[in-house]
């Protein structure tokens, strides 16, 4: 069949066999943009191969973006950049300082041959299942970030279930996936114990967390570390109406509160460190720097980039829990 060669004595799968043709078949020139290939059924019946295999070449041919198919009529040689291994969709919630780290990371453990295309659904749950929808069959691998959203199987089923990734959060019904998650409850106990010796200089911890898109398993765990070693402690919704007071230690979730305690410790003469303590969360450059350094509890979204690469590049099917840790600066 002109353009599909399949050897039987060959350890290599059927369906990849396929893909390789193509590929040289576009490398020696014989197939350029807009040319139709044999159908699915041409080459079921010439190589006495199942419908199944043949699908499954060409639909990472199509993920690839190498073909695309004209309903009715055929598949289409769409693209002869053949060059590429991985077309990867990453879905975020948001791009901030340490997704940026994360992603970085990510895309610095990846080979010269794989391509990425990132997308954000902001916490809008419409958007995140138009983008998922709208990116079925088009790429090699998909990473999914689901943050708040809660019972999404039904949508991500939509995809090649072997190509599927969940990155930041352990989502019940998201189990059979491989993921990279954080476990933001143990990650705030476990660093929180790290530090109490800095917290027992302090008559009150106080958590301000304003819920939404905020992780509830932080709140847990400050409030089970705070009840098992004899805290006096508070969580508030936010600090409006709130008088930061000496001998108090804020734990913040957003920046923005973050520099309203820096400011507030500025004007009452506040030494950070000892009248008034303070610890934030996901490190990023900027709190390495502000007002002295700022301590915060991080998981290492370095890291976490690079066990993304490492488990798409070798097909891991597990669930990894990324590192987390304490980082002691002035203000704590």
């Amino acid at each position: 069949m002109k353009h599909i060669q399949i050897d039987d004595s060959l350890g290599i799968p059927k369906y990849r066999q396929i893909i390789n043709s193509i590929f040289q078949a576009i490398a020696g020139g014989r197939l350029k943009i807009g040319d139709k290939i044999p159908s699915l059924n041409q080459i079921c019946a010439e190589f006495d191969l199942s419908r199944d295999t043949v699908m499954v070449a060409f639909n990472e041919l199509k993920a690839r973006g190498v073909i695309s198919s004209i309903p009715g009529k055929g598949y289409y040689i769409n693209s002869t950049g053949i060059n590429l291994d991985q077309k990867i969709f990453v879905l975020f919630d948001e791009l901030n300082a340490f997704k940026e780290d994360l992603y970085t990371s990510f895309l610095n453990s990846l080979d010269d041959k794989t391509t990425v295309d990132i997308y954000f659904h902001h916490f809008n749950f419409q958007v995140f299942k138009n983008l998922i929808m709208e990116s079925a069959g088009k790429y090699t691998s998909y990473v999914i970030m689901p943050a708040t959203f809660d019972y999404t199987v039904d949508i991500i089923n939509k995809l090649p279930a072997e190509k599927i990734y969940i990155l930041d959060r352990l989502k019940e019904d998201l189990n059979e996936y491989p993921v990279v998650y954080q476990d933001f409850e143990a990650d705030v106990y476990n660093g929180l114990t790290d530090g109490i010796d800095l917290l027992r200089k302090y008559e009150k911890l106080i958590m301000v967390f304003p819920g939404g898109k905020e992780p509830e398993g932080r709140m847990v765990g400050f409030g089970r570390f705070c009840k098992e070693h004899g805290f006096q402690y508070e969580i508030l919704r936010s600090l409006i109406n709130k008088e930061i007071k000496e001998g108090e230690a804020y734990f913040v979730v957003s920046d923005r509160n973050l520099v309203k305690v820096v400011k507030t410790a500025t004007e009452k003469n506040l030494k950070l460190g000892s009248d008034l303590g303070i610890l934030a969360f996901n490190d990023t450059i900027l709190k390495e720097v502000v007002a002295g350094g700022i301590t915060t509890i991080s998981t290492d979204f370095t890291k976490m980039g690079q066990t993304l690469a490492e488990m798409i590049r070798e097909r891991k099917k597990v669930h990894i829990q990324n590192p987390s840790s304490l980082i002691v600066r002035n203000s704590l």
